[in-house]
């Protein structure tokens, strides 16, 4: 049999080549199996307790129990009506569906984080919210989000939040 030896580097090139098509599906296009939305996303907690198991499914033994109202958590696989979450110390675990909802929240990660006036350090400071409040979310441009926690309401810089991607946009 007479041939080209293709080395590794070519068949690497090929498959970067081949990989780049309209076909290519990247880790941002990951859609769920079930509910066809991103895989992951945030989502939070419904209810005021929920178990935290190690497979999706009610014979899976629960690890632990979420007793947080609105905490966000991250889905990051689904499973009939089971989805895969992960918390903010990266903590997971399987969790019903009907415990979770779309409605959107943060955790503020820093230790007092200044909610401002507008999207800007210079403007007024309305108010401080103390690390592991959870706020909901509002509109997030590319370094800042509208939050508002016990009546409060202000900006917040991305960094400070949990629940939210680095590259997340919101109206």
């Amino acid at each position: 049999m007479t041939g080209k030896n293709i080395g590794f580097g070519a068949v690497l090139a090929a498959l970067i080549v081949l990989s780049s098509g309209s076909g290519a599906v990247s880790a941002a296009d990951k859609v769920g199996p079930v509910t066809n939305l991103p895989i992951p996303r945030f989502v939070s907690m419904k209810a005021t307790e929920g178990n935290v198991r190690r497979g999706p499914s009610l014979t899976h033994r629960i690890d632990w129990v979420y007793k947080r109202k609105d905490l966000p958590l991250e889905i990051t696989a689904e499973y009939g009506h089971w989805r895969q979450v992960r918390d903010h110390d990266g903590a997971g675990g399987w969790v019903h569906y009907s415990l979770l909802s779309g409605v959107r929240t943060v955790l503020i990660e820093g230790d007092q984080v200044r909610l401002f006036d507008r999207p800007d350090p210079n403007s007024a400071v309305e108010a401080i919210a103390e690390k592991g409040v959870v706020a909901r979310l509002g509109e997030c441009i590319p370094d800042w989000c509208r939050i508002r926690a016990d009546g409060y309401r202000g900006w917040a810089r991305k960094t400070a939040l949990w629940g939210v991607a680095p590259d997340e946009l919101r109206e």
